[in-house]
């Protein structure tokens, strides 16, 4: 009985995890399309600015991930 719940539930992990992290992927390449210099202008502030947040959401997934650290929802402004 414990096995069938433990198949469910990871069948949905790989279900709902594989959706959300190609939604991520597809976000970032959205994202380098505003490196183009010809559509767009930035300094280099604000793209550290913007990788430095990536970064550090990134690192609080991980921690999220090996210590069970509960997420905190950020929004990003320049």
């Amino acid at each position: 009985m414990g096995s069938k719940i433990s198949n469910i539930k990871r069948d949905r992990f790989i279900n709902v995890a594989s959706r959300r992290v190609q939604k991520i992927l597809d976000g970032l390449d959205s994202l380098a399309k505003c490196a183009n210099r010809s559509n767009y202008d930035f300094t280099d502030e604000e793209v550290t600015k913007m990788i430095k947040a990536i970064k550090e959401k990134t690192k609080a997934l991980e921690s999220a991930y090996t210590n069970n650290a509960p997420s905190s929802k950020n929004t990003f402004k320049f």
